[in-house]
């Protein structure tokens, strides 16, 4: 299943961009096959960040909620999820993103599984009308003249320790698959980066202490973004180099889109926040004083009829 829903479309795309590219170059086609994902993922991005703005600007809330609690954890928690629930935030919705990127990644490694080891399968995984096309039926034909590497020298089937030696091209990409992990979680880091700790937080839940939302994200958000990098190399340096690629361009598009849409859109982001926080604002007071209207009419009832029992008595 997992294989004809998101295997096989991946490597026919993959195959249908190569077979465009001049030379049949499989590093270009892959280079290009995920900035397309990225523009895909666009609207997903875009709208994270939307959220992203809009938890800044409650910040001044959180903390009059965390003040008027005075240290009545369970209060302050329940009263912050009731904010965000208002205005429809979710503060671990930023690994969304990352959870729908996996399933790619898992059928990448496939694959490069099947481009490495079994490209006598190639045509099990092509679509009958693709076969006809002049590059992809070459590698049918002949599995052993697929071009898998990039510019003519970078084999990206190898991973950065093999045979005893070191590719420093794939050590590199390895490299900056780190750093823009890094960067990317650090463009996102809200404002105010400081706090308690994980641990801490744990510790104190493990006394029994009610946890603070706002803080066990801000906490994991940092912990998230010093580990992940690491994690990412030891990852990459690891796997075949078209992962490493992949991940790196991935990376490097994702910076650039938060990038712009942190700083260079920030009026219709800021325009966007500020209207989902008024628009919920209002919802909230239109409720208010509904059912202040509504405490009135009720009041003028009683009086009214407090007035008619007054006079039948009379």
């Amino acid at each position: 299943m997992f294989e004809t829903i998101v295997v096989n479309p991946i490597f026919n795309a993959l195959m249908l961009i190569y077979s465009a590219v001049p030379g049949g170059d499989f590093g270009v086609a892959l280079i290009i096959f995920t900035i397309i994902v990225r523009l895909l993922m666009y609207p997903l991005v875009k709208n994270q960040l939307h959220q992203t703005k809009a938890m800044r600007k409650l910040q001044p809330e959180l903390a009059k909620i965390k003040k008027n609690a005075k240290g009545n954890k369970q209060i302050e928690a329940l009263q912050q999820m009731e904010l965000y629930k208002r205005y429809g935030i979710k503060p671990l919705r930023s690994i969304f993103i990352l959870i729908i990127q996996l399933p790619i990644f898992i059928a990448l490694f496939q694959v490069i599984r099947v481009i490495t080891l079994h490209r006598d399968q190639v045509a099990q995984h092509i679509y009958e009308p693709f076969k006809h096309i002049d590059a992809i039926k070459a590698v049918i034909e002949h599995p052993e003249n697929f071009n898998h590497t990039m510019l003519g020298f970078i084999d990206l089937t190898k991973t950065t320790f093999s045979n005893g030696s070191v590719d420093l091209v794939l050590l590199a990409l390895a490299v900056i698959s780190a750093l823009t992990q890094y960067v990317m979680s650090r463009q996102t880091m809200p404002a105010d980066s400081k706090g308690k700790k994980l641990r801490d937080l744990m510790a104190e839940a493990a006394d029994g202490k009610q946890a603070d939302p706002s803080e066990m994200s801000s906490a994991m958000t940092r912990g998230m973004m010093k580990f992940m990098p690491v994690m990412m190399f030891m990852i990459m340096v690891g796997l075949p180099g078209a992962l490493a690629l992949y991940y790196t361009i991935s990376n490097l598009s994702a910076v650039a889109q938060q990038h712009y849409l942190l700083k260079k859109d920030v009026g219709e982001l800021d325009e966007i926040a500020d209207e989902a926080i008024k628009t919920k604002k209002s919802s909230t007071k239109g409720e208010k004083n509904q059912r202040k209207k509504t405490g009135a009419e009720r009041a003028k009832q009683a009086r009214e009829g407090h007035v008619t029992r007054i006079k039948a008595k009379g």
